[in-house]
């Protein structure tokens, strides 16, 4: 499987996603090598959340091509090997956590599922809620739930939609240190710039369904003028194109 991982890990060409009453992405394209960390920026309603579900095969393009490890997004290949966490997720409610992360931990092929559980609650400081069923968690604890069903078959590729969301801070660097340990490469759409620099190294700022730019986070810092903070900077790319 490594040597698949090779080249382009993420690709994106000439991607089109209208719906009946608008166009979410309008000729995106991209390429993401593998072992790269980006950051997918970009307002609400900008495309960030369409542009992943075409890359886990939720959705198909209206024309163009998305990839994952060289294979269609709905293929058995591509979902060995990248592991999603949409925003908002939601483990299955009537399930206890260990219930959760066992069952996708077998669904996935995990030799030792009660280990794999065991290994991941720790490290998410879940033990205390081991048998307590999803429902009854809060919003932080279920979002740690859904970290690990994400990553519990250590994914080669990972595609993050607000994976900080609802966490305290002690739990976005816990999840933050697990997610460096999978040397995998990162997609992660976020709004928020300080989860983009906490988590990746690159950056794509999308906004209307078009790319506006990208590059590292470095040369995004480089477009800053005197006094202007980085978000200052993103917005501008935002609403105003690089000037």
């Amino acid at each position: 499987m490594d040597e698949l991982l090779t080249g382009s890990c993420i690709e994106f060409d000439h991607v089109v996603k209208n719906f009946p009453t608008v166009t979410a992405l309008d000729d995106v394209s991209f390429k993401i090598s593998c072992g790269d960390r980006y950051a997918l920026l970009g307002p609400n309603g900008a495309g960030k959340s369409t542009t992943l579900k075409i890359l886990v095969g939720l959705l198909k393009p209206t024309s163009g091509e998305a990839k994952i490890g060289g294979f269609d997004p709905t293929s058995t290949e591509a979902k060995r090997i990248f592991g999603y966490l949409p925003e908002d997720a939601y483990p299955y409610p009537t399930l206890t956590v260990r219930e959760n992360i066992e069952y996708i931990a077998a669904l996935r092929g995990i030799k030792d599922a009660y280990q794999r559980a065991g290994d991941l609650m720790s490290q998410l400081d879940l033990f205390e809620y081991e048998h307590s069923k999803v429902v009854t968690l809060s919003r932080g604890n279920r979002q740690k739930v859904s970290v690990a069903l994400a990553i519990v078959h250590n994914p080669k590729i990972i595609l993050l939609d607000e994976p900080l969301n609802y966490l305290d801070i002690p739990t976005q660097s816990a999840v933050i240190r697990l997610l460096e340990k999978l040397n995998a490469t990162y997609f992660v759409s976020t709004h928020i710039m300080e989860i983009a620099t906490r988590l990746t190294k690159n950056v794509i700022i999308l906004s209307h369904g078009k790319i506006t730019w990208q590059g590292s986070i470095k040369e995004l810092q480089d477009l800053a003028t005197v006094d202007e903070r980085i978000e200052d900077v993103v917005e501008r790319i935002m609403t105003r194109g690089v000037s």
